[in-house]
């Protein structure tokens, strides 16, 4: 029996995405040379799409890597010389920080417990941090940063550079690009592709910073941001990209633009409420994320008092998949993506098993 997937990524795969990909296959656009015309045109339209879809600025540019994982590393090698700033609540905040020493940068990190959010206002950047690194949507405990607090904290710090991972909620935050000066996703989550690309938007000031950084330090041998900055004002890669990726993402960001991206997002909202509704009222769950201000609406994360692999297999008789808690909260948490390739129908059902426990 087929599943409905509910996990935090990889997710359910998008609706029509069993056609695109026939379509791919069929006019054997696998096998097209990544500097022909073809490709370029391809390229040009994913980045159309997404440039429409996420309201993103010709002042940025929209550039494919491997993963999101990847675009830590490109942007702590391209932003900072010495020294990065992380707010820190949970597994992938905490990745982020964990990459910046890694590559032997001095990181400075403000941090607070897994379920807890921040706002502009508490946050205090060190002197010499040339770069922010936020989350919008922490995956691993279901915290959502609003974007108006994101935004504040750039005007609080007009010199430093901000990044923006929304690897779990693109296309939901509705960033202000003339105050983003980066921001990255990958398309298992809320795009519902397979994984295997990293998307990065990134703009010149980003660019001008890693042209100064190398004349000093490495900022990498491989997709380094001038490299690939050049190549994509031709809609091209440096090395051979993930066409299968790019293409189906184009399409994809197509029919969300058909939408509405606003529609999306009311959407969005309406079954995270049915969502957060059902925990809060159900004997045997409960919110994890006790501030409703900053509850993802992207992925629910609920305290269980049942074993979460209990749950998870006796939804998984029904035909759903919903995903464990992270960490050292995987027996005692359930996580629930609510993504737009899950329907409000679908979720409604997923309520009615859970309920049924």
């Amino acid at each position: 029996m087929p599943q409905i997937f509910f996990t935090p990524g990889p997710a359910q795969l998008y609706p029509s995405f069993e056609k695109h990909l026939q379509t791919f296959v069929t006019n054997q656009l696998g096998s097209i040379s990544h500097r022909s015309q073809q490709y370029r045109d391809l390229h040009k339209f994913t980045v159309d799409q997404l440039r429409i879809l996420l309201n993103v600025p010709d002042s940025h540019a929209i550039l494919f890597l491997g993963s999101a994982s990847e675009a830590w590393e490109r942007i702590l090698f391209s932003c900072v010389e010495l020294e990065s700033f992380h707010l820190v609540n949970g597994s992938f905040s905490k990745k982020f920080y964990d990459y910046s020493n890694a590559l032997n940068k001095y990181g400075h990190k403000q941090e607070k417990p897994m379920g807890e959010g921040f706002v502009a206002s508490e946050v205090v950047v060190p002197q010499y941090a040339e770069l922010i690194c936020t989350t919008h949507n922490e995956t691993s405990s279901g915290v959502q940063m609003q974007v108006s607090e994101i935004h504040k904290l750039k005007q609080k710090n007009p010199d430093k550079l901000i990044a923006v991972d929304m690897v779990s909620s693109a296309p939901y935050p509705d960033l202000d690009y003339s105050l983003i000066d980066t921001a990255f996703f990958s398309v298992q989550k809320a795009f519902g592709l397979p994984a295997g690309l990293g998307v990065w938007i990134v703009n010149e000031k980003c660019l001008r910073k890693a042209e100064s950084i190398r004349k000093q330090y490495s900022i990498g041998a491989h997709n380094d941001l001038p490299t690939m900055w050049k190549n994509a004002q031709n809609n091209e890669t440096p090395a051979t990209p993930n066409v299968m990726g790019i293409y189906l993402l184009g399409k994809i960001a197509e029919e969300m633009n058909a939408i509405g991206v606003q529609t999306i997002r009311k959407e969005t909202e309406q079954k995270a409420a049915m969502l957060y509704k059902f925990v809060e009222k159900h004997h045997g769950f409960a919110a994890f994320v006790k501030e409703k201000a900053m509850r993802s609406q992207t992925v629910i994360v609920a305290n269980t008092t049942a074993p979460s692999a209990d749950i998870i297999k006796a939804v998984k008789e029904k035909g759903m998949v919903v995903g464990s808690g992270y960490g050292s909260l995987k027996d005692s948490q359930l996580r629930i993506a609510n993504f737009p390739a899950t329907s409000t129908e679908q979720i409604e059902a997923l309520i009615a098993a859970l309920g049924a426990i």
